[in-house]
C-alpha cells in the first residue's frame, strides 16, 4: 500500500468531515469527540433507540462500541445498525471486553451476526472470543497472547465476514485473504484510557471517504499511529496524561508529509518503510 495514498485519504477526511455516528462507552465519550474533532471529522453521539436509526441514515458511519453495554443500548446499536445497512453506511464495530462476560461475549456475537458489519476492530482476546477461540482475558483488557494474531486476523475475517483489525504492539488487518501490518503506534496509549475506543471511531472516519474498507482501516491505523508516535516524542519526560492532551494535537497537527516519513505498512512479510 502506497503511503501517498493514505496520505491523500487523510487529507479527504479533513476535507469532507464526515459525520461519524457513535454509540460508545461512557467512559471515552469525551475524548472520543474531541479527538474526531481533532483530525478533520465531526462526531455526533446519539443513543436513543428513538432516533439512532434516523441518525445513521445521515451519518458517513456507524461505529458500535460495547464498552459500558446495557440491554438498552444492545437494542439501539441493532436498530441502528440496519438503518445503517440499508442506506449503504459502513458499520464499524468495536467488541469491547468480548470474553469478560457472558453477556458481553453473546452480545458481541450477535452483533456481528445480526448486522452486515464493514469493520471489526479491538485486540486479540476480543476477536478471538467472538468466533470462539481460546484466548485469556481480564476485564476489558487483555495481553496479546501466545498465538499468532496473524492468523488470528485471517481467521476471523473469514468466520465473521468482514474486514478485521487486530490492534496491539503490531497491528494485522485482514479481509480473509490479504492481511496487511502496521508497525506505527506507541506503548504509552495502553496508559490512557479510551485510544482504543477512539481508533475505532477513526477507523469510521476513513471508511466514510473511502470505498474500499480495508485500505481505509489500514489508513486509518497508519495516520492514527504515526500521530501517536509523534506525541510521544514531544511528552515522553511528562507521562500519559500530558501526552493525551498531546495526542490530540498531533490528531490535529500530522501532516502527509508525516505520513509519507514515517508510515510502516505492508503485506505479510513485506513491510514497506515509508
Amino acid at each position: 500500500m502506497e503511503l501517498t495514498q493514505i496520505a491523500k485519504r487523510l487529507e479527504q477526511v479533513r476535507k469532507t468531515n464526515p459525520l461519524v455516528h457513535n454509540i460508545t462507552n461512557v467512559v471515552v465519550t469525551n475524548f472520543t469527540a474531541n479527538g474526531l474533532y481533532a483530525l478533520g471529522a465531526s462526531p455526533v453521539m446519539a443513543y436513543a433507540k428513538e432516533e439512532v436509526a434516523e441518525m445513521a441514515k445521515i451519518a458517513g458511519a456507524l461505529v458500535l462500541n460495547i464498552g459500558t453495554l446495557n440491554p438498552k443500548e444492545v437494542e439501539a446499536m441493532l436498530i441502528a445498525a440496519e438503518s445503517a445497512n440499508a442506506n449503504d453506511v459502513p458499520v464499524i464495530f468495536d467488541p469491547v471486553g468480548a470474553g469478560a462476560t457472558t453477556f458481553r461475549t453473546e452480545t458481541a456475537r450477535k452483533i456481528v451476526k445480526s448486522a452486515k458489519i464493514s469493520v471489526v476492530r479491538g485486540n486479540a482476546a476480543e476477536i478471538a472470543n467472538i468466533i470462539g477461540e481460546d484466548w485469556t482475558i481480564r476485564g476489558v483488557d487483555a495481553g496479546e497472547g501466545n498465538g499468532d494474531v496473524a492468523s488470528l486476523a485471517k481467521k476471523a475475517a473469514q468466520e465473521i465476514g468482514c474486514i478485521v483489525a487486530i490492534t496491539g504492539k503490531e497491528d494485522f488487518i485482514s479481509d480473509g485473504e490479504k492481511t496487511y501490518v502496521v508497525r506505527n503506534g506507541h506503548s504509552i496509549l495502553t496508559k490512557v484510557t479510551g485510544t482504543g475506543c477512539l481508533l475505532s471511531s477513526v477507523v469510521g472516519a476513513f471508511a466514510a471517504v473511502e470505498k474500499d474498507t480495508i485500505q481505509a482501516c489500514v489508513s486509518a491505523l497508519v495516520s492514527y499511529g504515526v500521530a501517536a508516535e509523534m506525541a510521544a516524542a514531544q511528552t515522553e519526560a511528562n507521562g500519559p496524561g500530558s501526552f493525551q492532551i498531546e495526542f490530540l494535537n498531533q490528531l490535529a497537527k500530522v501532516s502527509s508529509e508525516d505520513i509519507v516519513k514515517y508510515g510502516s505498512v505492508g503485506t505479510l512479510g513485506e513491510e514497506k518503510q515509508g
